[in-house]
């Protein structure tokens, strides 16, 4: 087993993890309500498929971690799940960058005026049916699991490692839920990208 590589001082992680949190989720909410009109150029999109890249990228990490753990290999696993973190930081980023340099799309808007018309509505068909499910889904999955993956990884950062696993077990499915998703979403929507 590692040694911890951080001391234990679970009121402290309690509190520093809750305000990381909320402050992470209400920024997110108010910036996805604005959006900056700047001229770049560069098509701004770039930005929703780097953040596929990075959740595909993520995914990969998670189930490499699940092995390399199941195999007894603590620093690999470590090292994997650290490098998950990181990835996912630069993924809330780019989806800041993303929402506030493009604003919302709606499936299904091929003329890209944001209201969907009887016809985008026939063409999207039960494609836009299966988009809603799947955002419906990942939303509020990826709107909870910050707090859940600090948790877990502090847990293993103090070398409390039965409650690091309880609570991986909860963690690990709904982080590789919302990163697969989120390349799934990307997918079904980017052909409206305006």
């Amino acid at each position: 087993m590692l040694t911890a590589s951080i001391k234990r001082n679970d009121t402290r992680a309690r509190w520093l993890i809750g305000i990381v949190s909320v402050v992470v989720f209400t920024v997110v909410v108010i910036l996805s309500q604005v959006k900056l009109d700047a001229n770049l150029g560069f098509n701004p999109h770039i930005f929703a498929k780097a953040n596929a890249v990075i959740n595909s990228l993520v995914a990969v990490l998670l189930i490499a971690g699940l092995f390399s753990i199941k195999a007894g290999k603590q620093l690999q696993h470590k090292r994997i799940m650290v490098s998950a973190i990181i990835l996912s930081v630069l993924f809330l980023v780019s989806y800041i960058c993303h929402h506030l340099l493009s604003g919302d799309t709606r499936f299904g808007d091929l003329d890209h005026n944001g209201i969907l018309s009887e016809a985008e509505r026939t063409t999207a068909g039960s494609a836009r049916m299966i988009y809603i499910i799947i955002l419906l889904t990942h939303i509020p999955l990826a709107g909870i699991i910050l707090p859940f993956i600090l948790f877990t990884a502090y847990r293993a950062l103090t070398a409390d490692y039965s409650a690091h696993k309880k609570l991986a077990r909860i963690t690990w499915p709904i982080w590789l839920y919302v990163s697969i998703t989120g390349v799934i979403v990307y997918i079904m929507i980017s052909p409206y990208y305006g």
